[in-house]
C-alpha cells in the first residue's frame, strides 16, 4: 500500500467503513488501484491490514467495517485494578476479559479479530463472536498492559466497552456450554442406538444368537443412560417442577414417554424380553434438545434488544472542568450540571444538553433510525447514542437509572416478562391435552393388551411419544417472543403483553396533532404585546412553560426566566400560574385573555389580554408516506388536536386524512374514540403529550411517540423509541404476520395430532418414528416463528 496520486477517481464511499466520502478524502493505493477513505484512521486500519498479511478480510466480509475516526483513544484507565474489578479474572498463564463492541458486523470482522489481536505481544487467546458482539480475550500481563490490545482493536475500527460482571458471563457460558454438551452426548448416543436398533430390528426372523441380542442391548442400554439422565434432565427437572406446583405440562408427558420407553427396555434386557425401545427414548430426547435450542433462539431475538441497551451504556466518562482540563471517571461519578466530552466514536454516558454549535449522533438502538442524527446546540442527547464525526460537549441533565437509556430497558424488560393472555391460553389448553392424552395412551394400552398384548406397550410408547403438545405449546410464545424482537429492532417498544394481538386488528388510527404528526420543534414567529413590554411577556410565558412536556412549550425558552409556582395544567386550555406575585395565564384566547380563539397563544389574567404569540411548527417528513402506508394497509385515519380548526384542516389535508376534529379536549377525544368503538371499529391512539393520556388508555391499543410525556408512555400499549412515524406500518405489518403465523401454528400443530394420534393409536407407527413426527412438528412451528424475528420491510 502506498500513497495514491491526488487526482485519483473519487469512489462512492470510504473504502474500509463505507461512510460518506469528505471533499478532499484520503487516498492510499490498495492492490494496485486507488482507494479513498473518509478520513486517516481508517486509512491507517486498512494500511495496517494489509502490512499484516490479512488483506483476505476485504475479500471475506459481507458488510463494511466501523468508522475508525481520528479522535486518539486512550485506553490506560483499563490497566486500573478498580476499573476492570468484577470483570476480569485470573486464570492460567494469565488474566481473561469479556469486552464488547458494536463494529462486528460480518464472521469477517470475527476472523479479522482473532488474527489481529492474536499478533499482540503478550495477547494468549482471543475468542470474537460476531453474533453477541463479544470479544473474550485472555493476556499475559507481565508482557503486556491490557490497554496494548484493546488500542489495536479500536485502530480497527472496533471499540470495545467492558461487558457485564463476569459472574453472569461465566453463567450464560456455562449455560451455553450444558446446553452444547448435552445435545453433542444426545446425538452421538442417538446415532449409536438406532445403529444397534437397526441390527435389531433386521433380525426379522429371530436368528439371531441370544448372547449377540444381549450384548447389543446391554451396550444400547449404556449408550442411552446418560443420554436419558443427563441430557434428558432439562425435561426431567421439569417435570418434577410442574408435578411438585400440582399442574400437568409438556415436561410432564416428555418425561412420562422418555422414562417408559427407557424402564421397559430395561426391564426386557434384564429379562430376555422381545423388545426394547433404547432408540426411542433418545431420539426423544435428542430432537427435544434440538428443538428447544432453536425456541431459546428464538426468545433471544427478543433479549438481544436488553443485552444490546445493556452494552451500549457505557462504564467510564470523561468530565470536563472550566479550565478544560479532563479526568476520566466512572459514569457513576457523574452528576447533574457535569460537563461530559464525547469523542468521536463513542457513546454518550448520560443524558444532556448539546454544549457545541452541531454534533452529529447515531441512535439506532434506541430509536431505530439506521442513519445519523444532526443535533444543534441546547438539544437533547441521550445515554447511549453514538458521537459521530466529531467530538462533542454535552451538559448532563439526567444520569443512571433516569436516563432514556434506562427507561427503554425497563420497558422492554416489562414487555419479555409478561405473559400474554394469548400464551396463558395455549398453556391451559395444553394442560387438558397432556391430562386426555394420558387418558388416551391408557385405554390404548388396555385395548391392545386385550388385543395383542406383546404389542401393546409399544404401540401405547407411540401414542404417549407422538400426542406431546411440543407444537402447541412452542407455537405462540416462540412467535411471540420473535415479534418482540422485531419490534424491538426497528424501536418500537410493547409494554403490555396483549399489545401485538390487538395491533393486527386495528381498522382505525387515530392521531394527536402537536408532536405528533408536526415534529414537536415549536418556534416564536410573532410576538404582539399589550400594555407590557415583549421581553416581559416572553419572560413570564417561559415561567409559566418551564416543565410543561407540551411540544408548543419549546417555542418559550428565556435563560432569564423567573420561577412559577402554583402552576396548574388545564388539558385542552393552557396553564394557570402565579409568576412574580400576579397570577397569568397562558394558552387559548378564550382562557388566556378573554379572547376569542384565533389559533394563537395567549398570555393574560384571564380577562384581559397582555400579549399574543404566533407559533410555527412543521409537519414531519414522513408523515404522509406514513398515512400512505396505512391507508395501503386499509386503515382509516382520524385526526384529534385540541389546535385551531384552521391548522388542522391544513395539516389534514396535506396528509391526506379527511376525518379531522380540532379543539378536542382530552375528554373530546376519549368520546372521539368511544364513538368509534361503538360501531365496532378497533381504534389505535397515537399521541405523545400530557393530554393524550386518558384517550391512550381508552383506546384499544395505544401508541406514544417515545420523546413525549411519561404519563402518555406509561398509559400506552407500545412505546415509538424513536420520532420516525413509519415505524407504525412496520409496526402494524409486523402484528399481522404474528397473528398469521400463530394461526398457521395453531392449525399445523392441530392437524398433526388429528393425523397421527389415529395412527398411533391403530400400531401404524413404531416408538422410534413417533418421537421423530413429534419432534419435526415442534421444529417445524419454531423455524416458521423464527421468520418474525427478521426486521420489518
Amino acid at each position: 500500500m502506498r500513497a495514491a496520486p491526488a487526482d485519483a477517481g473519487v469512489a462512492s464511499g470510504c473504502w474500509h467503513c463505507g461512510e460518506p466520502l469528505p471533499g478532499s478524502p484520503a487516498r492510499m493505493e490498495v492492490d494496485g488501484a486507488s482507494r479513498a477513505f473518509c478520513c486517516d484512521g481508517c486509512a491507517a486500519a486498512a494500511q495496517w491490514i494489509r502490512e499484516s498479511n490479512l488483506g483476505d478480510y476485504y475479500r471475506l466480509r459481507s458488510e463494511h467495517a466501523s468508522r475508525v475516526g481520528t479522535e486518539p483513544a486512550d485506553f490506560a484507565i483499563w490497566d486500573r485494578d478498580d476499573v476492570v474489578a468484577g470483570h476480569a479474572r485470573d486464570v492460567e498463564g494469565g488474566r481473561e476479559i469479556t469486552v464488547l463492541t458494536d463494529g462486528m458486523r460480518c464472521a469477517a470482522c470475527a476472523w479479522l479479530i482473532d488474527r489481529a489481536l492474536a499478533k499482540e505481544p503478550g495477547v494468549l487467546d482471543v475468542g470474537a463472536n460476531a453474533v453477541t458482539g463479544r470479544i473474550r480475550l485472555t493476556w499475559d500481563p507481565t508482557t503486556t498492559a491490557l490497554s496494548a490490545p484493546l488500542r489495536r482493536l479500536a485502530l480497527l475500527g472496533y471499540r470495545p466497552y467492558l461487558a457485564a460482571g463476569t459472574r453472569d458471563e461465566d453463567a450464560r457460558r456455562r449455560a451455553r456450554n450444558r446446553s452444547l454438551l448435552r445435545i453433542g452426548l444426545a446425538s452421538l448416543g442417538a446415532m449409536q442406538a438406532m445403529m444397534f436398533g437397526e441390527a435389531l430390528y433386521l433380525d426379522t426372523s429371530g436368528t439371531m444368537a441370544p448372547a449377540t441380542r444381549d450384548f447389543l442391548r446391554w451396550i444400547t442400554f449404556l449408550v442411552s443412560t446418560p443420554v436419558v439422565f443427563y441430557a434428558g434432565w432439562p425435561f426431567l427437572e421439569g417435570a418434577w417442577r410442574e408435578l411438585r406446583h400440582r399442574r400437568l405440562g409438556m415436561d410432564v408427558l416428555v418425561s412420562t414417554s422418555t422414562l417408559l420407553a427407557y424402564l421397559a427396555s430395561v426391564v426386557e434386557t434384564v429379562r430376555g424380553g422381545a423388545h426394547v425401545w433404547y432408540d426411542a427414548a433418545v431420539m426423544f430426547v435428542f430432537l427435544l434438545l434440538v428443538a428447544r435450542t432453536l425456541e431459546a433462539h428464538a426468545r433471544a431475538a427478543a433479549n438481544a434488544q436488553v443485552d444490546a441497551l445493556a452494552r451500549a451504556r457505557p462504564v467510564l466518562a470523561t468530565r470536563e472542568f472550566a479550565d478544560g482540563t479532563r479526568e476520566t471517571v466512572p459514569v457513576a461519578a457523574l452528576r447533574v450540571g457535569d460537563i461530559a466530552h464525547v469523542a468521536a466514536g463513542e457513546p454518550v454516558p448520560a443524558d444532556g444538553r448539546l454544549l457545541d454549535a452541531e454534533a452529529r449522533f447515531e441512535e439506532a438502538l434506541l430509536t431505530g433510525e439506521p442513519h445519523p442524527v444532526a443535533r444543534h446546540e441546547g438539544d437533547a442527547v441521550f445515554a447511549g447514542t453514538i458521537c459521530r464525526d466529531r467530538p462533542a460537549r454535552i451538559r448532563v441533565i439526567r444520569t443512571g437509572a433516569d436516563t432514556r437509556l434506562s427507561e427503554l430497558t425497563r420497558l422492554v424488560e416489562q414487555a419479555q416478562a409478561h405473559r400474554p393472555r394469548l400464551a396463558q391460553v395455549a398453556d391451559r389448553i395444553a394442560g387438558v391435552f397432556v391430562i386426555a392424552m394420558l387418558l388416551v395412551a391408557g385405554a390404548t394400552f388396555v385395548a391392545w393388551q386385550m388385543h395383542e398384548p406383546a404389542r401393546a406397550l409399544e404401540v401405547t410408547l407411540a401414542v404417549l411419544a407422538i400426542s406431546c403438545p411440543c407444537a402447541l405449546s412452542l407455537s405462540i410464545p416462540a412467535a411471540l417472543a420473535a415479534a418482540h424482537g422485531g419490534l424491538a429492532k426497528i424501536g418500537m417498544l410493547a409494554t403490555r403483553p396483549d399489545a401485538l394481538d390487538r395491533l393486527a386488528r386495528v381498522t382505525d388510527v387515530v392521531f394527536d396533532k402537536t408532536g405528533t404528526l408536526t415534529d414537536g420543534g415549536a418556534r416564536l414567529e410573532r410576538v404582539d404585546a399589550f400594555d407590557i413590554h415583549n421581553d416581559d411577556a416572553l419572560r413570564i410565558a417561559a415561567a409559566l412553560e418551564a416543565g410543561s412536556t407540551h411540544p408548543l412549550a419549546a417555542a418559550f425558552t428565556q435563560g432569564n426566566a423567573p420561577s412559577a409556582t402554583g402552576i396548574r395544567v388545564i388539558g385542552g386550555l393552557g396553564i394557570e400560574g402565579m409568576v412574580e406575585g400576579r397570577r397569568w395565564r397562558i394558552g387559548r384566547g378564550d382562557f388566556a385573555a378573554g379572547r376569542e380563539d384565533d389559533g394563537a397563544v395567549w398570555l393574560g389574567d384571564g380577562e384581559h389580554p397582555a400579549a399574543r404569540f404566533e407559533i410555527g411548527e412543521s409537519m414531519r417528513e414522513d408523515a404522509m408516506d406514513t398515512a400512505a402506508a396505512l391507508h395501503a394497509q386499509g386503515l382509516r385515519l382520524h385526526l384529534a388536536s385540541g389546535d385551531a380548526a384552521e391548522r388542522v384542516a391544513a395539516l389534514a389535508s396535506r396528509i391526506g386524512i379527511d376525518d379531522a376534529r380540532a379543539r378536542q379536549t382530552p375528554e373530546d377525544k376519549l368520546a372521539y374514540v368511544r364513538r368509534r368503538q361503538s360501531e365496532g371499529r378497533v381504534v389505535a391512539m397515537v399521541g405523545d403529550g400530557l393530554n393524550d393520556a386518558p384517550v391512550l388508555a381508552g383506546a384499544d391499543v395505544s401508541i406514544a411517540i417515545g420523546t413525549g410525556a411519561a404519563l402518555a408512555q406509561r398509559a400506552a400499549d407500545l412505546v415509538l423509541a424513536g420520532r420516525s412515524l413509519a415505524r407504525l406500518p412496520q409496526a402494524v405489518s409486523l402484528a399481522r404476520r404474528t397473528r398469521a403465523i400463530i394461526r398457521q401454528n395453531l392449525g399445523w400443530a392441530l392437524a398433526y395430532n388429528v393425523l397421527a394420534l389415529p395412527a398411533a393409536v391403530m400400531g401404524l407407527v413404531p416408538p422410534w418414528l413417533a418421537a421423530l413426527g413429534m419432534s419435526a412438528s415442534s421444529l417445524v412451528v419454531t423455524l416458521n416463528a423464527l421468520r418474525l424475528a427478521r426486521r420489518p420491510e
